[in-house]
């Protein structure tokens, strides 16, 4: 077998297991109810003193799919979970969702019927503020809206007699310690061409037109807008010193636990569950156990916790040492993956001296040198975090974030200002530090909202903000703090909006190190009038094909778009 080919073959087995965290692991892909899909953090925009966290579960829902339409599962702990401090293990705060369903008319197959719902689902709420140890009830009777299934079965007289914004609004209800919820059906946000990336990473597609894949399929959301003072790590002010204080950071992580035992019975009345509850799945970053553990670890990284070091630096080689990156422009086996290698690359020979591809040192040359003395690269400030060894060219970039976030210490400031010398101090742009090192998604809750309709508003989060920074007056004429737009998106937290899986890619391949000052080789500050070379213009400009949700999503809680009706779907090209 050739080289390519064998390369291509690993790639199928690869891609097979992606997608946000769709599907994203062996066991887990065979219980869709317990199943992460993703989760988003970002301050409310239209009411910016709390912050809304959603986490979404069962992936692939088809609109039409009856008569047992999707629901929360009734033997399973969904947990969203909270840490706003690196010094103190574990959760500081954890929210526990549980599911139960009424039958309420056994003499139909219908679902819905004069009124009534079969089968009808209801939640509790639970809430910890003292790493898990116990847990007050904050709301007891939580509903479920029905599942969009068509306008007899909603809107008509022999069905429920009322609209489907009316069933999500009347499911919006406020606990009785200040938060708001919403758990229920609704449009998969998540957008990407799946197609495209099944199909060999070929995204974007290089015949053909790109289709986002989760288009017209719904997911199940839980969320639930906080007061940002519930969520402050203890002693912090009640008011942000500045809009990156670093009090203000929380990691933000979701869970589903199953119990340990389940007892079939011949009689046909259901399974029995019994046990301590297990783990099965969870997930911070988008894309981790997709696009960075290898196929044979997803499971064991599903029944870990960002919590446990040991078990978390297990997998710390693969986010060195991305797979990713070898299947980009200067990779050993871009040829094989054309739609990435022909605009993303990684830096081999950045400043004329440093390399970032696959087992190269990256900055580890500079470890305990002058140049690296008050930087974030000194073990003095923050041990061997950030660069631990050689070989591990990717310690100071990818793995921070996903996971200790990024902090405002030089060398993690843009490169305005730096006036050539990646490790000055330059334009601060970004401050979500929370050295726990465990994946999370982690948002810097004192960081201003950007207004969905600003025009200067992107899907692509950070990497824009640093754009805007780099490029852009009066942003780019001074080195000050100063609020730039987007600095509130991803990986910054994660909004509706934003584009992960662009902006993960271009992660990848390097983009983050061009922002402080370590450009892409074919910048020489010599003969080169701008570091703005064709290299990076190739990353800043690669798309998947897919830029934005099938749905607009709500301007007010609970913000994602009501789930697709069963009878408006049409999959046809």
């Amino acid at each position: 077998m050739s080289k390519i080919a064998a390369v291509l073959l690993l790639l199928c087995t690869y891609f097979t297991a992606s997608a946000s965290s769709h599907r994203e692991a062996p066991l887990i892909s065979n219980d869709p109810l317990a199943d992460n899909t993703d989760v988003y953090a970002f301050r409310s925009p239209d009411n910016p003193n709390t912050i809304t966290i959603i986490a979404n579960y069962i992936p692939g829902q088809l609109p039409h799919g009856g008569p047992n339409y999707y629901h929360f599962g009734e033997n399973v702990r969904y947990e969203i979970h909270v840490d706003n401090d690196a010094s103190v293990p574990g959760d500081e705060v954890t929210y526990r969702f549980t599911f139960s369903r009424t039958n309420e008319d056994p003499s139909t197959f219908f679902n819905i019927r004069l009124g009534q719902e079969n089968l009808k689902t209801t939640y509790i709420v639970e809430r910890s503020t003292d790493g898990g140890m116990s847990f007050e009830t904050i709301l007891t009777n939580g509903v479920v809206p029905a599942y969009n299934i068509g306008p007899r079965s909603i809107n008509s007289a022999v069905g429920l007699d009322t609209d489907y914004e009316t069933l999500i609004s009347e499911a919006i209800l406020p606990t009785t310690t200040g938060e708001t919820v919403f758990a229920g059906p609704a449009d998969d946000p998540f957008f990407v061409d799946l197609g495209g990336i099944f199909d060999l990473g070929n995204a974007p597609r290089q015949d053909g037109e790109p289709r986002d894949g989760l288009g017209q399929f719904n997911t199940h959301s839980i969320a639930i807008q906080v007061p940002i003072s519930t969520l402050l790590k203890a002693g912090a002010p009640a008011t942000p010193t500045n809009i990156l204080d670093g009090d203000y950071v929380i990691g933000v992580w979701a869970s589903a636990s199953r119990p340990a035992l389940r007892t079939l019975s011949s009689e046909l009345t259901g399974p029995t569950d019994s046990g301590d509850f297990v783990q099965v799945s969870r997930l911070g970053m988008p894309l981790t156990n997709e696009a960075i553990i290898p196929i044979g670890e997803k499971d064991r990284w599903n029944a870990g916790s960002p919590y446990d070091g040991a078990g978390e630096a297990s997998f710390y080689e693969y986010f060195y040492n991305p797979e990713l990156a070898l299947y980009m422009g200067n990779g050993a086996f871009a040829d094989a993956v054309p739609a990435f290698s022909n605009n993303l690359q990684v830096q081999e020979n950045s400043l004329g001296m440093f390399d970032f591809t696959n087992g190269a040192d990256g900055l580890f040359p500079l470890k305990g040198s002058a140049a690296v003395a008050g930087t974030a690269l000194d073990d003095a400030l923050f041990g061997t975090l950030l660069l631990p060894g050689p070989g591990q060219p990717r310690s100071v970039d990818l793995w921070p974030a996903f996971h200790t976030g990024i902090p405002n210490v030089r060398p993690y400031q843009l490169a305005t200002g730096k006036n050539g010398d990646p490790l000055a101090a330059g334009k601060p742009f970004a401050n979500n530090f929370l050295p726990n090192a465990g994946d999370m998604l982690r948002l810097n809750m004192a960081v201003p909202v950007t207004p969905r309709d600003d025009e200067n508003f992107s899907s692509l989060g950070l990497i824009q903000a640093a754009v805007i920074g780099l490029t852009v007056a009066p942003f780019n004429e001074s080195a000050d703090l100063e609020f730039i737009p987007n600095m509130d998106g991803f990986p910054n937290g994660r909004r509706l909006e934003d584009d992960v899986t662009r902006i993960e890619l271009q992660a990848v391949s390097g983009v983050v190190l061009a922002a402080i000052g370590l450009w892409y080789d074919d910048y020489d500050p010599a003969t080169s009038p701008s570091p703005v070379t064709d290299d990076l213009l190739d990353v800043l400009t690669y798309t998947t094909g897919v830029e934005e949700n099938d749905r607009e999503f709500k301007s007010t809680f609970p913000y994602v778009a009501t789930p697709w009706r069963g009878t408006a779907v049409s999959f046809n090209e």
